[in-house]
């Protein structure tokens, strides 16, 4: 079979259709929500994990203890901080920090409120912590988030 010569307006509709189709079948730009997700499904199965998720909720712009809530949920630190690990994969802290990173995502995307103020109301004294503290956790600074509707 003969190979046959490609003028250059065929060349680049080619190129331009190949460029189109990897758009659109191949190449998916948007972004994973898997970021914005706690393992939920997880923490529900376990009573500990379950009582823990309760408290650091009612807690969250109060700060973190792990001392308080051991307490609180009448077991050990050592205990809680095990169960946390082998349930969710995370420390109680890390959980805990989840949280705020959750609470404060919704507030970015549907309010004005500063970065500093959305910070307060999550536990954190000033905005820098929480900007960190999302671009650690989620890829995206505070901006980006609102970029995002």
């Amino acid at each position: 079979m003969p190979v046959r010569a490609t003028s250059r307006s065929g060349l680049a509709r080619r190129i331009f259709l190949a460029s189109l189709t990897a758009k659109y079948l191949v190449v998916d730009a948007r972004t994973s929500q898997a970021v914005y997700t706690i393992a939920d499904h997880l923490a529900h199965a376990d009573p500990l994990v379950q009582q823990f998720e309760r408290w650091a909720r009612q807690r969250l712009a109060e700060g973190f203890s792990l001392d308080q809530a051991a307490a609180a949920l009448a077991t050990s630190k050592r205990t809680l901080a095990r169960r946390m690990q082998s349930v969710l994969g995370k420390a109680p802290l890390a959980y805990f920090q989840d949280l705020r990173t959750e609470r404060a995502v919704h507030p970015l995307k549907t309010s004005h409120a500063s970065v500093d103020q959305i910070a307060a109301e999550v536990g954190y004294a000033e905005g820098v912590t929480l900007r960190a503290l999302l671009r650690w956790r989620l890829g995206r600074g505070a901006c980006e988030i609102r970029r995002s509707l």
